[in-house]
């Protein structure tokens, strides 16, 4: 069972993080584009935990904190998408991926797959 779960922002990792105790059981990864939009591209919770809403919790606390920071939210993470669509209270937050914010995306995981 859980020990004391909380979500944090951990930017050095672009991801959101779900916690049990000290140990990460799920994230929610990103990529900023250097301006106005946060591109959400996969999201995970570790099988031991599935189930019990805490990919629900993240989605909500990532998504609050980027429309809190200014950022567009970009959903390319089929989870968030799901998310977005029966919460539409993010509706006015939400831009559509475009081929340039594609392009942002492939490349910035391009260059940590090359680290």
């Amino acid at each position: 069972m859980f020990t004391a779960i909380t979500i944090r922002r951990n930017p050095d990792r672009l991801r959101y993080e779900v916690l049990d105790g000290d140990t990460v059981i799920g994230q929610a990864a990103y990529i900023d584009d250097g301006g106005t939009h946060r591109i959400f591209y996969h999201t995970v919770i570790d099988e031991d935990f599935g189930g019990q809403g805490l990919a629900s919790r993240l989605a909500a606390q990532a998504l609050d904190d980027t429309v809190a920071a200014g950022l567009k939210i970009v959903p390319v993470c089929p989870y968030i998408k799901k998310y977005l669509a029966s919460h539409t209270q993010y509706a006015a937050s939400v831009q559509v991926p475009t081929p340039a914010l594609l392009g942002v995306l492939n490349s910035a995981l391009t260059q940590r797959a090359r680290r």
